[in-house]
């Protein structure tokens, strides 16, 4: 596997690097040895470090974790903990998918028990939604007077379906637009 390193007001020594590869060779079953892991340290403030960790899949969407905690290391370990639950709860949409992806390794899909039944989604509700025209400083008010994390609109600009969001930074948003 291939390390990408980042520190947001972090230094990045080379221990933290080397334990850093340490833990995630344990992936190192699930992915080729081609595949790529970004790995970003952020300070959030003096006493609470960030880590997360991305492995881009090839035709499925990534695979992601963020953590925080107080130590580097101690939110190193959380994060592996996250990332393994999320490969085994993926596995079967991995494996589907493993036939035309060659970030996968084969024989991690072999010998895995088949957990997909015991952690299959529900879907508890389901909402349909007028989409209207607007610009985005509208669709955030809008979300704003609802009390929503995310709103759906059509852009008026572009005339396509976006979605505005709150981000975890207090006061900012984040809009997501869609691709044809």
């Amino acid at each position: 596997m291939k390390y990408e390193y980042k520190g947001r007001n972090v230094d990045i020594s080379e221990k933290l690097k080397m334990q850093t590869e340490k833990k995630l060779e344990r992936l190192s079953k699930f992915f080729s040895p081609d595949s790529k892991v970004y790995v970003t340290y952020k300070a959030e403030n003096r006493n609470v470090v960030a880590v997360e960790i991305t492995i881009p899949v090839q035709g499925a969407s990534p695979i992601r974790t963020e953590v925080k905690d107080t130590d580097k290391y101690a939110a190193l370990d959380q994060a592996m903990d996250k990332l393994e639950r999320q490969i085994v709860r993926y596995r079967k949409k991995l494996q589907d998918k493993a036939k035309t992806d060659k970030t996968l390794n084969a024989a991690y899909f072999g010998d895995a028990p088949d957990t997909a039944d015991d952690e299959a989604m529900v879907i508890r509700r389901i909402k349909k939604v007028a989409v209207k025209p607007m610009d985005v400083n509208e669709a955030c008010l809008q979300m704003e007077l609802l009390g929503h994390d995310f709103f759906v609109f059509r852009n008026i600009d572009n005339q396509q379906i976006n979605v505005v969001y709150r981000r975890k930074e207090e006061g900012t948003y984040g809009l997501i637009e869609t691709e044809e």
